[in-house]
């Protein structure tokens, strides 16, 4: 039999893997035909931003920040997606067999 101390190991145990994995994973945005490009992690950060030179000769400020905002929310509409998916999956794993179905619940 388990105790509390042990299903809260594991729990912890979980967590912590369940954050490796999301580090991880690269998702990847862009916007204005590739002008702007963000990688960002299932975890939610932002790992690079790139800007093509010609963007910036161009000098219109409003126009690449326009750029960047856009391919930043898609980076992160993308790792939330995966974030998502990934966390499903994972639960789904933990669950003794015949309850992986409550995995559903946790959308």
């Amino acid at each position: 039999m388990f105790g509390m101390g042990d299903m809260m190991g594991n729990m912890d145990a979980a967590q912590k893997q369940m954050r490796d994995k999301l580090l991880s994973i690269e998702v990847h945005a862009e916007a204005g035909d590739g002008a702007v490009k963000v990688t960002a992690n299932a975890a939610r950060e932002i790992l690079s931003i790139t800007i093509k030179p010609e963007l910036l000769a161009n000098g219109d400020a409003e126009q690449l920040e326009d750029f960047i905002l856009v391919a930043v929310n898609r980076a992160i509409q993308l790792a939330t997606e995966q974030e998502a998916a990934s966390t499903k999956d994972m639960l789904k794993d933990m669950l003794p067999p015949g309850l992986s179905g409550l995995a559903g619940m946790f959308k």
